[in-house]
């Protein structure tokens, strides 16, 4: 009887972490795999972009990724004052065409990188990654609506969420509720260039740096990291 018990609980421990596994699993694809996103809720955002109730009182002059990023940027990335896909006001320093997603890497209060990053993000095991470096922060997006394509860096973590891996780094639709279920912010310079109403849809996708082509995306590529005081 004590065998029998002992085989048993070590059993149902085995099953237990197997089922654990099986649901996070190991997540890398080779660059041409990337999935596509079909049929996404998107939202505009903007750096230096004031808490109200469209955003639930979150303040954009901060990313999770960089405290200063308006001033890293060089200032508001205003949605109504442009020149072309540019603020009116000043040359960015950083690329105008940038997104946020759900999720981030790193732990919002401790800044550690998160123990199953190494496994949700597709990319993990392409480099070797530092302390102060994201595994998120500037890797590209595709976005199309109809039949235009934009491409994009990604610069934060949202709308609404940073911890949905099973969206970013899966098939499942986005966790959020607001917004319709918005699944992608992106920034005024992608709003224009793809004729985005406030609400709309996308499909999107993650691309590697060299299958970018030219275009205006790539007339400034950000390329700062972590920046936390």
């Amino acid at each position: 009887m004590f065998l029998n018990s002992k085989f048993l609980f070590f059993t149902s421990i085995f099953f237990l972490f197997f089922q654990f596994e099986s649901c996070h699993k190991v997540n890398h694809l080779s660059k041409d795999k990337y999935p596509v996103h079909h049929n996404i809720t998107v939202t505009y955002f903007w750096i230096g972009e004031s808490g109200n109730a469209d955003n639930k009182d979150i303040p954009n002059r901060q990313s999770v990724w960089d405290d200063k990023w308006q001033e890293h940027y060089g200032g508001i990335d205003s949605p109504e004052n442009r020149n072309g896909f540019l603020p009116a006001n000043f040359i960015p320093n950083e690329n105008p065409f940038y997104c946020a997603l759900p999720y981030n890497d790193r732990k919002s209060k401790s800044g550690k990188r998160k123990k199953n990053a190494y496994k949700d993000i597709y990319w993990a095991e392409e480099k070797q990654w530092s302390d102060n470096e994201s595994m998120c922060k500037n890797k590209w997006v595709k976005i199309t609506k109809g039949n235009k394509t934009i491409y994009a860096q990604w610069e934060d973590a949202g709308p609404f969420g940073e911890n949905d891996w099973k969206y970013v780094f899966g098939t499942k639709q986005p966790k959020n509720k607001i917004n319709n279920h918005a699944g992608i912010d992106v920034s005024p310079a992608i709003r224009d260039y793809l004729e985005l109403d406030d609400i709309d849809k996308v499909d999107w996708q993650f691309v590697s740096e060299e299958d970018v082509p030219v275009g205006v995306w790539k007339n400034t590529i950000t390329r700062s990291n972590i920046y936390w005081q």
